[in-house]
């Protein structure tokens, strides 16, 4: 009985320890388990460190981009060829309405500190001289018809007188300007329709003034704004020029620029308007190659640079009074001789 009571003693003492050896057993796949998930998770996390290097790359790019950029050298050779063109600032292309008024009349008003003097460039002494002068100035200069008036008023002083004058004998006087026979033609015509229909006596109204021969609206606005004081824009081949580069409008018909210029000052300004420009035209913005440089409106002109921009060489292409040169006119008014102004030498002198 003890034997037996030992023995079973012994075999609770063998289950007893087999079986707190169990979880030892047991802990060893637990732990390769456990380790398992730490190289796993580890595995996961290697990826999620690779990939911010992926995201960086875009930075890394970054400077590749910099050479899209306007190169530094060419920004340097933009800059040293510009100062020559553009001193003068430029107005905006979509200048509204209100702008180019001011700027126009802003001209204007420098055109009329620098030409005080200004005046019709033609020699006359009554309507119907400066009528008949404005017909011969057509394709010559102003200079050319008054060296050639003096001869022709001293023999036809009238209208009256002109109309009865043979027509060779009044070519052979107006030979010097250029077509010669058909400004003959006209002055005759003009002359015989004055003597007929207006008693001798030039008319004071548009309308009647071109129904004379070799009388346009440019020509009737001169006689109306300088022989009866009525305000007419003249638009000749300096007012044209001056308008297109100033952009005062895109017109090219005479009669257009007449009435889009006119629409950007008051009446009272047109004539004395119309001599500011054809002067600076005639001085300082000449047709092939303007003295930009010597421009006292640069600042203002939209074309500025197409002409000489070198102050020194500028100044060597100003003519008449702002060159040191004789003016247009055998009798200028006073204050253009007081203004330096030299009047023109008669015909074949010198």
């Amino acid at each position: 009985m003890k034997k037996t009571a030992a023995s079973k003693k012994s075999a609770a003492a063998d289950r007893a320890s087999t079986t707190e050896e169990a979880p030892a057993t047991e802990e060893a796949p637990a732990a390769r388990k456990s380790a398992a998930a730490k190289k796993a998770a580890t595995a996961k996390k290697a990826p999620a460190k690779k990939a911010p290097a992926k995201k960086a790359a875009p930075k890394r790019q970054a400077p590749a981009k910099k050479p899209a950029v306007v190169p530094k050298k060419a920004t340097a050779a933009v800059k040293g060829v510009a100062p020559a063109k553009t001193v003068a600032p430029k107005p905006p292309r979509g200048e509204s309405r209100t702008a180019l008024v001011r700027r126009a009349r802003r001209i204007n008003r420098e055109l009329a500190e620098v030409y005080p003097y200004a005046h019709p460039e033609l020699d006359f002494e009554n309507p119907f001289q400066l009528v008949v002068a404005t017909v011969l100035s057509a394709q010559t200069t102003d200079l050319r018809v008054n060296q050639t008036t003096p001869a022709l008023f001293a023999k036809y002083p009238t209208p009256e007188d002109l109309a009865a004058a043979v027509p060779e004998e009044v070519e052979e006087i107006l030979r010097p300007t250029g077509f010669f026979r058909a400004k003959t033609k006209s002055v005759i015509g003009l002359s015989k329709a004055l003597t007929e229909d207006f008693g001798g006596e030039v008319p004071g109204r548009l309308e009647d003034l071109v129904k004379l021969p070799g009388v346009g609206r440019k020509t009737a606005f001169v006689v109306l704004g300088n022989a009866f004081g009525r305000p007419g824009i003249t638009v000749d081949t300096h007012f044209q020029r001056l308008m297109r580069r100033w952009r005062w409008t895109e017109e090219t018909d005479p009669d257009k620029i007449e009435a889009a210029v006119g629409a950007l000052f008051p009446k009272s300004d047109w004539t004395d308007l119309s001599h500011h420009v054809i002067w600076h035209g005639r001085r300082i913005c000449h047709a092939r190659k303007p003295a930009c440089g010597a421009c006292p409106i640069a600042p203002l002109c939209p074309a500025y640079g197409e002409g000489e921009t070198d102050p020194e060489k500028a100044k060597k292409l100003l003519k008449y009074e702002k060159g040191g040169f004789p003016g247009q006119r055998l009798k200028p008014p006073q204050a253009y001789l007081d203004a330096g102004g030299k009047p023109a030498p008669p015909l074949g002198a010198g």
